[in-house]
């Protein structure tokens, strides 16, 4: 369908072949860097942060020594994660609106009131630290787990020499979860084109296309509703094959950094 001016009524075999056109007329577009740099700007935003932010909650809920603070702490933060997007949006909506809770508390700080979801400003910040709050627990397992898997016994011989808890930290913690952590990065490079459909799909509007309209919200648009079927399978098509060779480096530097490969 990519190759072709498809035509449903036609299908596949009956749609005329045109090669490469849809790929050049994508290049084209007046929209199409506003596209890219958007999708590129939103999934770098997540995954950097949404690296960061796991390790430092893994890092510091294995410090707690209270197990029932830490059970109901883990619990709490990674509820989120099992909410469908559909109910966040309604709720952070709700929390964002001019007239909602965080504009008033604002208000009552003597602070001028945003639109953010109307805001070309504010509505980058907002998807990326709406997405980061919501998986940020559920990611940190995968580092409370790599924790578990840290001898010991160099924590007491740490403690032996006089390394406090933040030295151990830095010398023992961060090395011991360094390989998991760049495994874990290069997996997400592979996703640098997925800036999250389902969530900007629900949050955003024509007021913020400038900065939130990414490949998946743009290739529904002209694949469903505009019906060019042909146009929007390119754009997916190319949007693959970029992740396909993403994946395929990202493999062989976690073997070369890590000793581990992804597959």
């Amino acid at each position: 369908m990519a190759f072709q001016d498809f035509i449903p009524a036609k299908g596949i075999l009956g749609s005329k072949w045109i090669g490469f056109e849809n790929f050049k007329y994508m290049f084209s577009l007046p929209d199409s860097r506003r596209i890219f740099v958007n999708t590129l700007a939103i999934a770098c935003g997540k995954i950097i942060i949404g690296t960061l932010v796991p390790i430092i909650f893994a890092l510091l809920l294995n410090e707690i020594r209270i197990k029932w603070f830490k059970r109901v702490s883990q619990t709490i933060v990674y509820l989120p994660h099992f909410l469908s997007w559909i109910v966040l949006a309604a709720v952070i909506r709700n929390l964002f609106a001019y007239d909602g809770p965080i504009n008033q508390l604002m208000e009552s700080l003597h602070m001028t009131p945003v639109l953010f979801l109307g805001s070309n400003q504010w509505f980058r910040p907002l998807l990326i630290g709406t997405d980061v709050w919501k998986e940020f627990g559920y990611n940190s397992v995968v580092y409370l787990a790599a924790l578990t898997s840290i001898d010991t016994g160099l924590y007491e011989a740490a403690s032996i020499d006089g390394a406090n808890r933040f030295k151990q930290m830095i010398h023992i913690t961060l090395p011991g979860i360094l390989p998991i952590v760049l495994l874990m990065s290069a997996i997400n490079v592979s996703n640098i084109l997925n800036a999250g459909f389902d969530q900007i799909f629900n949050l955003y509007n024509p007021v913020v296309y400038e900065t939130g309209d990414i490949i998946d919200t743009y290739v529904y648009r002209a694949g469903l509703l505009d019906m060019q079927f042909s146009f929007a399978t390119a754009v997916g098509l190319l949007k693959s094959v970029v992740g396909c060779i993403l994946l395929i480096s990202c493999n062989q530097m976690a073997k070369k950094f890590t000793d581990q490969k992804i597959f």
